[in-house]
């Protein structure tokens, strides 16, 4: 028993000393920003933003980007990602200091700049500062189009009350004297959708045509979307007939969907089907299509083959997203394979991708009775290090339960060496 225990032992250390240096390279090449340290690059600061969920530290960041010599572009797209780090932490009254000063500045004249603020303002759920926004963009002497008229509609695509899009539009077209566009309309039928309103969204697709207004691929993937979920799969199949009579071609969000209701309703080889089928039609399988896949070998038990088109993915022109991670280390878990799992779950810690609480707990938990304690504690110290303390707060309970709550100091000292 104890040679047993002992080469069990040396185990561990050879596991814990293979993640942690598989880790530390993206540890060092990812400092903290510093006063010492000279102002990042934009396209630098950009990265670091895309990695950064803390959202103290991505608020320091954004002064990096925020520079004269900085593209608007640039800029609102680092704001974008500063104000969704602070929504996921509640921090509203930050990102209302935020986005005030932004109507402040000079750029606020010009309407992409305004659309930003209300954009945002929609990512947190703040709705009535949006409207707010749109309602004082006159004094801000902001020229009001069709482009703000979308930001607002969308914004209430992101409230708990999609269904007031459909008012709304009527309202603010008609005061502001604003004709509604292909993307506005775009727009509604999403928010009949999320409203549960299908026919609603049948009958704006036949006012669309009376009134020759472009559907594009976008509006008829949201309807699609929305009958594949609800498993309306003839009316869906009758739509996708409707599209090509249109001459209206599918794009790799269209087929998406369809793939997304094969992989959770039918074989992989229909899955596959498909994905030849974008092909042929000139269409490359992005890594949504591909993580569809994964999931559908899963659910039919063919992990082998999910492990072949996981690690096939770059060769494919294709990158891992944080889906791929997190619901890949989901499937491998819950059959079991706790090493494969996390080693899928350190290669998406390594490229910053937030894992989701349920399958990090359920990875956590079968280390530990698998008795691989030293992975356990490796993985938390981890997660710990990367991410915000809002992700983190739920995993004292667990570390507790599962008595990994002591062992700071040894994996301390570990990755020193």
């Amino acid at each position: 028993m104890a040679i047993a225990a002992a080469a069990t032992c040396r185990r561990l250390r050879r596991h814990f000393t293979h993640f942690s240096r598989l880790l530390s390279s993206s540890s060092s090449s990812s400092p903290l920003p510093q006063s010492s340290q000279n102002p990042a690059s934009a396209s630098a600061a950009k990265k670091k933003l895309r990695n950064e969920h803390d959202p103290e530290k991505s608020l320091s960041l954004l002064s990096s980007v925020s520079k004269p010599n900085t593209s608007a572009a640039t800029s609102r797209y680092a704001v974008e990602l500063v104000v969704k780090r602070l929504a996921r932490s509640r921090r509203f009254s930050e990102i209302e200091n935020l986005l005030e000063t932004r109507k402040k500045e000079p750029m606020a004249s010009q309407e992409p700049h305004i659309v930003s603020v209300i954009t945002c303002y929609g990512y947190a759920g703040m709705i009535d500062h949006a409207v707010r926004t749109f309602d004082e963009m006159d004094e801000l002497g902001t020229p009001r189009t069709v482009l703000s008229f979308n930001a607002l509609l969308t914004a209430f695509n992101h409230t708990d009350n999609p269904g007031r899009v459909s008012d709304l539009l009527s309202e603010l077209s008609q005061k502001y004297g604003i004709v509604p566009d292909k993307v506005s309309y775009g727009i509604l039928i999403k928010s009949l959708c999320q409203s549960h309103s299908v026919e609603k969204a049948y009958a704006i697709l036949k006012e669309m045509e009376d009134k020759d207004i472009e559907i594009t691929p976008v509006t008829y993937t949201t309807l699609l979307d929305t009958l594949y979920k609800d498993e309306k799969v003839a009316d869906a199949e009758k739509l996708w007939k409707e599209m090509d009579s249109k001459g209206v071609s599918p794009d790799v969000a269209t087929y998406n969907v369809k793939i997304m209701y094969n992989a959770h309703h039918a074989k992989p080889e229909s899955v596959i089907s498909l994905i030849g089928d974008m092909v042929s039609a000139g269409i490359k399988p992005d890594t949504i299509s591909y993580n569809y896949l994964i999931t559908c070998y899963c659910k039919n038990g063919r992990f082998e083959d999910a492990k072949k088109v996981y690690k096939s993915l770059r060769e494919r022109g294709c990158n891992p997203n944080a889906a791929t991670y997190r619901n890949f280390m989901y499937f491998l878990c819950k059959n079991g394979d706790f090493d494969a799992g996390m080693e899928v779950c350190v290669e998406g810690i390594k490229k910053n991708k937030v894992p989701d609480f349920g399958p990090m707990k359920m990875l956590v938990e079968g280390l530990v009775k698998n008795y691989k304690l030293e992975e356990a504690k490796f993985l938390i110290k981890q997660v710990r290090k990367k991410f915000p303390e809002s992700f983190m707060s739920r995993w004292k309970n667990v570390e507790e339960k599962l008595g990994l709550d002591d062992g700071e100091e040894d994996l301390s000292q570990a990755q020193a060496v």
